[in-house]
């Protein structure tokens, strides 16, 4: 059983930065991967940015440049820094854990960008 703890959501105006967690109940060295999905209404989960247990990171292309996914071992965090928000990055952020074909997901956190 993997448990994810995720915090930083908010509202934020366009051009904005948020920084969002996700606190692991176990190692994040013994996932294969981690990532951040987003789910705005109507919409499909899509993911966001992801980072191997090597260190291999990967983002979608409407983010990339402006998202940045790194983690701490020492308190198996992973974050995701998001600078220049824009009113489209508007949707609840799901922390994902995927180890031995299985994904472990957060409870989400809102993300809500506008004036």
């Amino acid at each position: 059983q993997v448990q994810l703890v995720e915090s930083g959501g908010g509202l934020v105006q366009p051009g904005g930065s948020l920084r969002l967690s996700c606190a692991a109940s176990i190692s994040i060295f013994s996932a294969n991967s981690m990532g951040w999905y987003r789910q705005a209404p109507g919409k499909e989960r899509e993911l966001v940015a992801t980072i191997t247990d090597g260190g291999t990171t990967n983002y979608a292309d409407s983010v990339k440049g402006r998202f940045t996914i790194y983690r701490n071992s020492a308190v198996n965090t992973v974050y995701l820094q998001m600078n220049s928000l824009k009113p489209e990055d508007t949707a609840v952020y799901y922390c994902n854990y995927y180890t031995d074909y299985r994904h472990w997901w957060g409870q989400g956190t809102q993300v809500t960008v506008s004036s």
